[in-house]
């Protein structure tokens, strides 16, 4: 495997050179370091004062601003004196697109400037298939250097620090027709920019590789890093999933992305982009760097050889059993207490409707229950069901459902069997098993290829990332196909939950290791369930709801982001398989939509433009017509469904 981080049997931070944002110090032997971004008009200076001094009392380390014109680069003159003067002194960073005589002048007056390899020297990609042989392609690597040159000359005198920030969605027409929309068109558009950089001896820059699909934007972030492993190259780097949305898909989709790397060691400033007020967005930010800190903590597991592909994800070969309800794309498990059943709304918390009493499959209905006690005889009715729909039932108790044995139960019967049969010539008798892996070692696991279990879960107590993949390793030497449910427990607070689980579950989900998810934590199964099949969709698994894609608005945005954004999910939420783009500005649209199926963009003060894939169909609509015409233009492509009218009957017993 390609080496893309210090170690992946334990985190080990990998070490960066330190690089001064204003008197931040990013990389090196600092701590990962927390950035937001305004969402008030720059030209605004008064609010963005606001927001900024707001920011930094909630913890926020880096502030950025966006700077589309000279108006607002004018403008950071008046903001960054207003902080000092109020005893701020929260380094700021100019967000550039498209103009660069506006990064040549806001230099003056900021501590950092991010620029778009995509679009600070290119036009907005056409997305047409283009011919570039090596001299066209040289000579438009001439234009980047001419053009960035100057930018490059002019921080380096004020020792003012740059971010070369890549966006999967604008990669500029040379790139997508040479490499491709992939990870490694990302990687090459940010290193042509390097490149001058470091031509001119200029090195107190940052990297980062975003997108909206954490897969992608994990692939990008490894192979930036393996390849500046193989440069000795050493610059410091900011992670975030642009576009995650708001609320806890937001939530999941950054803690997704930014902490599989967290977890490896990368990182050293991180943003988690929410479509929020800008001060939500620290509170996250803090539970992952936390998260992290803790592993960083842990002594890691014994050292394996790793058989990732860190250049795509492939899915381990599975081998699902015919009596199990479970999921090609990704099972989701529940765990059931006495208590769960007797709620009226029991059904309706696995995901089902109700008909006549009796539970009705949807889309988001768990695929199995696994029973912790057994406390009432009228519980089998309620089993009975589940089982009749496809639910199947798994067994932590007396109750005589499909139980889950542990591998020391597992080793005792083929000692018993063994011990029975010693003049025997027939084999084990391959029964149905279903067993659970805690914290045993890997001469404990030879057990499995005995007694070839139909289903395992995967349960370490500690470091369940590296435990998890060095048994994944083990699998996959040994051939073994078995589906394996990541059965993850937290004793944590709600907002932990929801980081740590799409932390631990995605980074290994993203890497196509886990056929399913049994998060146990101390919250109710209804809420359990939504988180699980979040995660799978985040993961690019499974797919149970509407996908939304919304930037987190800043001082380009046309309209009011949170609003828009919570009346268009109101209205599309039902809509499995859709992706939906909901942007502020030309800015993050066509090509930030990523791979949306619909766009909602805004074009002008009180226009708006819809998109479908990444091509405008229908422009300048006003404010008050956009939200019906996106919904004409989704029946129109054959995408809409009517929401369903549920009857929900209590089944408590």
């Amino acid at each position: 495997m390609i080496k893309y981080c210090e170690s992946v049997y334990k985190t080990k931070r990998w070490k960066t050179r330190q690089v001064m944002v204003g008197n931040v110090g990013v990389g090196g032997d600092n701590p990962v370091r927390i950035q937001s971004m305004t969402t008030s008009s720059t030209r605004d200076i008064e609010a963005t004062v606001q927001q900024i001094m707001q920011l930094a009392d909630t913890g926020c380390e880096i502030a950025r601003v966006t700077v589309q014109g000279m108006k607002e680069a004018d403008a950071c003159e008046g903001i960054k004196n207003s902080l000092i003067q109020k005893g701020y002194t929260i380094p700021i960073v100019a967000d550039i697109h498209f103009f660069p005589p506006a990064a040549m002048r806001v230099v003056d007056f900021v501590d950092k400037v991010r620029v778009n390899p995509g679009n600070y020297v290119d036009r907005r990609a056409t997305f047409k298939v283009l011919e570039y042989d090596d001299i066209t392609y040289a000579k438009e690597i001439e234009r980047i250097e001419e053009k960035f040159t100057p930018l490059v000359q002019k921080c380096k005198l004020l020792k003012r620090a740059m971010r070369i920030g890549t966006n999967h969605g604008s990669l500029s027409d040379r790139i997508l027709n040479r490499y491709g929309d992939t990870p490694q068109g990302m990687v090459e558009s940010a290193l042509e920019f390097a490149r001058v950089c470091r031509k001119n001896n200029f090195h107190d820059i940052i990297f980062s590789m975003k997108s909206s699909n954490p897969q992608v934007m994990i692939l990008a972030y490894r192979l930036l890093v393996a390849e500046m492993m193989k440069l000795g190259w050493d610059y410091p780097l900011h992670l975030g999933v642009t576009e995650a949305g708001e609320g806890e898909d937001g939530r999941i989709k950054s803690a997704m992305g930014i902490g599989s790397l967290l977890l490896d060691g990368i990182g050293d400033t991180i943003r988690v982009s929410l479509t929020e007020d800008a001060y939500r967005e620290i509170d996250p930010c803090q539970r992952l760097i936390h998260f992290a800190k803790h592993y960083e903590e842990s002594k890691g597991v014994a050292p394996f050889t790793d058989f990732r592909n860190i250049e795509t994800i492939e899915r381990r070969s599975l081998t699902l059993p015919k009596n199990i309800s479970l999921h090609r794309d990704g099972s989701v498990i529940l765990g059931v207490t006495a208590k769960d059943m007797q709620e009226p709304n029991f059904y309706k918390n696995l995901g089902c409707d109700v008909q006549l009493g009796k539970p009705k499959l949807k889309i988001s209905s768990t695929d199995c229950i696994v029973v912790k006690e057994f406390s009432n005889s009228n519980m089998g009715t309620i089993l009975k069901n589940l089982l009749e729909v496809g639910i199947t039932t798994f067994s932590q108790c007396e109750f005589k459902g499909v139980p889950i044995h542990t591998l020391q139960e597992a080793r005792e019967y083929y000692s018993q069997w063994e011990q029975n049969n010693r003049f025997s010539i027939n084999p084990l008798p391959q029964e149905s098993t279903y067993l659970m892996i805690q914290d045993e070692t890997e001469n404990e696991w030879k057990i499995l290829e005995t007694v070839k279990p139909d289903v395992i879960f995967l349960a370490p107590t500690q470091d369940r990332l590296h435990y998890s993949r060095s048994f994944f390793n083990w699998l996959h030497k040994k051939g073994i196909t078995t589906p394996v449910i990541l059965s993850f427990t937290y004793l944590v607070p709600k907002e932990d939950l929801i980081i740590q689980a799409a932390a631990e579950c995605g980074a290994l989900l993203c890497d196509g290791l886990g056929d399913g998810i049994w998060i146990q934590a101390q919250e109710d199964i209804n809420f359990i369930r939504n988180l699980s099949f979040s995660i799978l969709q985040a993961a690019r698994m499974r797919t149970s709801k509407t996908d939304f894609i919304s930037c987190p608005s800043c001082g380009r945005t046309l309209f009011d982001l949170q609003e828009v954004s919570k009346r268009i999910r109101l209205r599309t939420s039902h809509l499995p398989g859709v992706k939906i783009a909901i942007m502020g500005c030309i800015v993050n649209g066509p090509g930030e939509m990523a791979d949306a199926d619909f766009g909602y963009v805004g074009s002008k003060p009180g226009m708006i433009d819809l998109y479908v894939g990444k091509e405008c169909v229908e422009k300048d609509i006003t404010f008050e017509q956009a939200d019906d015409r996106l919904v004409e233009l989704i029946k129109k492509h054959g995408r809409w469904v009517e929401p369903e009218v549920t009857n929900e009957i209590s089944v408590g017993i």
